[in-house]
């Protein structure tokens, strides 16, 4: 057999080996890998590029090599997931690098870890203060999770007493010109709705690029290009009652945050007198 064919099989054979072996050993070969994972998968490659180009030595002794390193790697992993003191050597732990917005010196020379790098971790979580910092831990991953205190934390519906529908998966509905029958039952729509709503948008179903159906039955449409993008209305008697809405959205919202019952009246009658104009100007359809 010719060497540059021998080569050719071996690199294929060494390619279907090294897929298999990434599935065998899960997703976090992929995407975030311990200390022991990422000096196995450095070896696994060096091997697989032993058994494409060596053509000295026997070559399905690279592969024995692979199996080995796999089943230690494997063994390794179900010996980490029931030792937790095994975990905490082969995985390392998560190291307090701010407590309370102090920095913790010890621990940053501990992790070997600068301030420049640590403030540039902190800006990516939008944190530019150290000191409105409540807890700061780097993760065996180098990663930096933050949590700010409470008077800097952003304000969220619970805080405010808000009870908000719960918010369900935007279905995809169409991709590429072609209808997603599954997505769109999953909706609770049928294709006559469907045509509907892309007749009234003025889009053949060709057009569509991208259209899903979000938690409050809604379809958004994108083409994909500029000139055939759904634009919103630009009839005035359209315009004028989305800024209607947008009125009495912020009035409600007014409403719930008066300190009296007076400004809530107030608040009140002006919503009453608003949806009065409102019985005008109908919402687009």
């Amino acid at each position: 057999m010719p060497d540059w064919l021998e080569i050719a099989l071996r690199t294929l054979s060494a390619v279907v080996i090294l897929f298999i072996i990434t599935k065998l050993l899960g997703k976090r070969q992929i995407s975030q890998l311990s200390l022991f994972e990422y000096i196995t998968g450095i070896t696994i490659g060096n091997i697989a590029g032993y058994i494409s180009l060596d053509l000295d030595n026997d070559w399905y002794l690279g592969i024995v090599a692979l199996a080995v390193w796999v089943g230690i790697s494997v063994a390794m992993e179900f010996i980490t997931l029931r030792s937790k003191a095994i975990r905490d050597v082969v995985d390392g732990r998560g190291t307090v690098i701010i407590d309370k917005g102090v920095l913790l010196r010890k621990n940053m020379r501990k992790e070997r870890i600068t301030l420049d790098e640590m403030l540039e971790q902190l800006r990516k979580k939008d944190v530019y203060r150290v000191a409105d910092v409540e807890f700061a831990i780097m993760e065996q991953s180098g990663e930096i999770n933050v949590m700010l205190k409470k008077e800097h934390q952003p304000v969220t519906p619970d805080m405010l007493g808000w009870r908000l529908p719960q918010e369900v998966e935007a279905q995809t509905v169409i991709m590429d010109g072609n209808v997603v029958e599954r997505s769109l039952e999953v909706a609770g729509k049928d294709k006559d709705w469907l045509d509907g709503q892309l007749k009234k948008q003025k889009i053949k179903l060709e057009d569509v690029f991208l259209a899903q159906i979000d938690s409050q039955g809604d379809l958004s449409v994108q083409t994909g290009t500029e000139s055939k993008a759904h634009n919103p209305s630009t009839k005035p008697k359209d315009q004028i009652a989305e800024l209607l809405k947008q009125y009495e959205d912020e009035l409600y919202m007014l409403e719930r945050f008066a300190m009296n019952e007076d400004d809530k009246m107030d608040y009140r009658d002006a919503i009453n007198k608003l949806k009065e104009a409102m019985h005008f100007y109908p919402p687009p359809s």
